[in-house]
């Protein structure tokens, strides 16, 4: 079974750090791409940042460029998403996301962005609160 277990939400002040983690379990990272989404309240889903497994450009939501950073470690099966500078409005729910290279996604614009992507497997979510 293709699983992801997501860890390292909590609740940080603005201008404080998190670090997400992402554990897959039952399938390898190495050839699927990479997402971290989120959902805040009364909102939709949005893309985050998103990465290709075969060197395709990473992209960024333009609101966390500079400040978000996705990453990955096959060895461990792990991805993460290391958030710096933290604003209330990153508060949300995030998930990850795989989407496996079979399924063509074109790039990770696509995966983040675009419509009717398959994603494999999604984590259980992980609240991130960003206050004062």
């Amino acid at each position: 079974q293709l699983q992801l277990v997501e860890s390292g939400g909590g609740s940080v002040q603005p201008g404080g750090s998190l670090r997400l983690s992402c554990a897959a379990s039952g399938f390898s990272l190495a050839r699927y791409a990479i997402g971290w989404f989120r959902q805040a309240p009364g909102k939709e889903r949005e893309g985050v940042s998103c990465a290709s497994s075969v060197g395709g450009p990473t992209v960024y939501l333009n609101t966390v460029k500079g400040r978000f950073a996705i990453s990955r470690d096959d060895a461990k099966n792990t991805m993460y998403l290391q958030m710096d500078n933290l604003e209330p409005e990153d508060t949300a729910v995030y998930y990850c996301g795989v989407v496996s290279e079979m399924n063509r996604v074109q790039n990770a614009r696509q995966m983040c962005w675009g419509a009717d992507v398959t994603f494999n497997a999604w984590g259980q979510g992980t609240l991130v609160t960003v206050s004062s």
